[in-house]
């Protein structure tokens, strides 16, 4: 199979799950689908460097999730209490506005927000690999247990303690930001 033909069926298989998954974060369709379109054009100029078709895409959400980052860095930042953690199956989900307290009525909260924001991209740099990946894929990218256990080959007890450790290590390094704020 060509290589544009090979980009063409990934594109006509990927790009409505792909939309839906924008949609998530960026609620205005016209700017959803400038991010779709951007994510495809990276895609296209760097196909081949991308080593296995099983990565494809893995690739194409990792892409779409940077590009919605970018998008609240230069225009505003996400609420936070639209951003929630599940600690692991089987418990409360862990709401980032349990932790965070409502600050509509700060004068100074969209810099606050924004520091918030900062925070949690920074903790998510510091968490080993394979714990930032599973995060990533269930939290942002949509990725049931199940399914990314069939991606990365991996038992979903093992996802799960990895996604444990890095909700706990999320929740203690946001806590020591409250006290400080």
């Amino acid at each position: 199979m060509s290589k544009s033909r090979q980009i063409e069926n990934i594109v006509k298989k990927e790009s409505g799950r792909l939309l839906n998954f924008i949609r998530k974060s960026v609620p205005v369709k016209e700017d959803a689908e400038d991010i779709l379109q951007d994510v495809f054009y990276r895609f296209v100029e760097e196909f081949s460097e991308i080593e296995a078709v099983e990565k494809i895409v893995s690739w194409l959400f990792t892409s779409a999730r940077n590009k919605i980052i970018d998008k609240y860095r230069k225009k505003k930042t996400p609420l936070f209490n639209d951003i929630k953690f599940p600690e692991y199956e089987g418990e409360d989900e862990l709401n980032l506005s349990d932790i965070i307290p409502d600050m509509k009525e700060l004068p100074d909260d969209e810099l606050i927000r924004d520091t918030l924001w900062e925070e949690v991209e920074e903790a998510l740099e510091e968490l080993p690999g394979e714990q930032r990946e599973i995060f990533i894929l269930n939290e942002f990218e949509g990725y049931s247990y199940k399914e990314i256990s069939s991606m990365l080959n991996v038992p979903v007890n093992t996802l799960l303690s990895r996604k444990r450790y890095a909700v706990l290590y999320l929740r203690e390094r946001l806590k020591e930001l409250l006290k400080e704020i």
